[in-house]
């Protein structure tokens, strides 16, 4: 039993450097895209952001009245 070489083909993909549409889809339209998804989901981002808006505040009040507390 010896050894039977075996043709390959090989397919290299490449992009030409002066390509200029590579991904048009992507930038086309960006803010209506943007708005379709914020107006689409707003809900779930207020429930997101709210509560660590909201742990912010009072965090930053809580140190505050901290610092205060030696004056009373």
């Amino acid at each position: 039993m010896g050894k039977q070489p075996v043709k390959l083909k090989a397919v290299v993909y490449a992009l030409s450097p002066f390509q200029q549409k590579v991904m048009p889809g992507l930038w086309k339209d960006l803010p209506g895209k943007i708005h379709h998804k914020v107006s689409e989901n707003w809900i779930s981002a207020t429930l997101l952001l709210a509560p660590l808006v909201g742990v912010h505040q009072y965090v930053k009040y809580y140190q505050e009245k901290e610092k205060l507390e030696h004056r009373y």
